[in-house]
């Protein structure tokens, strides 16, 4: 096990620094704790990277022959979709690290430190940001293989990665508070598939919307997944982003909101 020194138990000697910047400190602390597990556990990165390449040579080579997109090739279609499951897949992740760390006692260790209360979850998140640009960038190249062309330029790529990464943010809070409830990780892992399959295929991730039934279309247009398909597409293929960009960013800060204080809030309670 890492051993890791906060930042926050020098505080007593630099009163100067603010809550803020040692909270800020302490997640980093935290962050390169949970990275370095990665880097020892790469059977770990495996299992996030083989599910979304399963995935596009389904739908690229199984189903994709009876899906149709009209003005525009399938795989093209696909991939933005993929790139959104990919981020999805990855916060599994989140939720099983958090109840391994909790069932196992490392969590109370943490609490016995000089350090803030936020900086075991945010720590846990920004090492699964540093992971979804890893995975990104690998089903890009994957993409490519099976003839996905992005139509745009750097800056429109740089910006679809941007908001992935806001995208698995604001996911990875949702499966904290997933992990922390859960009674192991097994469990969280359950628990946090259901999540994936109940946003990520009634969407437009892999197909057109006005294609399904009333109801399900209804469910489908109006939640976060298809939310970010929509700003991913634009910005890999050509077309109007504002609206969607908009729609894309509500989305991600209002489950950001209401998951990150319930996982703060979870954590506290937790024994």
């Amino acid at each position: 096990m890492t051993t890791v020194t906060t930042p926050a138990a020098l505080a007593l000697s630099s009163p100067r620094r603010s809550r803020l910047a040692w909270a800020a400190a302490d997640s980093m602390a935290v962050a390169r704790r949970n990275i370095i597990g990665m880097t020892r556990r790469p059977q770990l990165l495996g299992i996030v990277t083989i599910q979304p390449v399963l995935f596009v040579l389904m739908f690229r080579y199984v189903l994709g022959g009876s899906i149709h997109v009209p003005g525009q090739s399938y795989v093209n279609y696909l991939m933005a979709g993929i790139f959104v499951e990919t981020v999805m897949f990855g916060a599994q992740n989140t939720a099983i690290g958090m109840a391994e760390d909790l069932r196992s006692g490392l969590i109370e260790r943490f609490r016995s430190l000089v350090m803030a209360r936020s900086a075991v979850l945010a720590g846990r998140v920004l090492a699964d940001a540093l992971r979804n640009v890893f995975v990104i960038v690998l089903m890009l190249g994957v993409g490519y293989l099976v003839g996905f062309r992005p139509r745009t330029g750097p800056a429109a790529l740089a910006t679809a990665g941007a908001v992935l990464l806001l995208f698995g943010l604001a996911i990875s809070w949702v499966a904290a508070l997933l992990g922390l409830t859960a009674k192991s990780a097994e469990a969280a892992g359950a628990a946090a598939l259901p999540l994936t399959v109940l946003l990520g295929f009634p969407s437009s991730a892999f197909l057109l919307t006005s294609t399904l039934p009333g109801p399900l279309r209804a469910y489908a247009d109006h939640q976060p997944v298809t939310a970010t398909v929509n700003i991913i597409r634009p910005l890999l293929l050509g077309g109007p982003t504002a609206t969607h960009a908009v729609t894309a960013i509500l989305w991600c800060a209002g489950l950001i909101a209401v998951f990150a204080p319930l996982s703060v809030l979870r954590y506290r309670r937790a024994t």
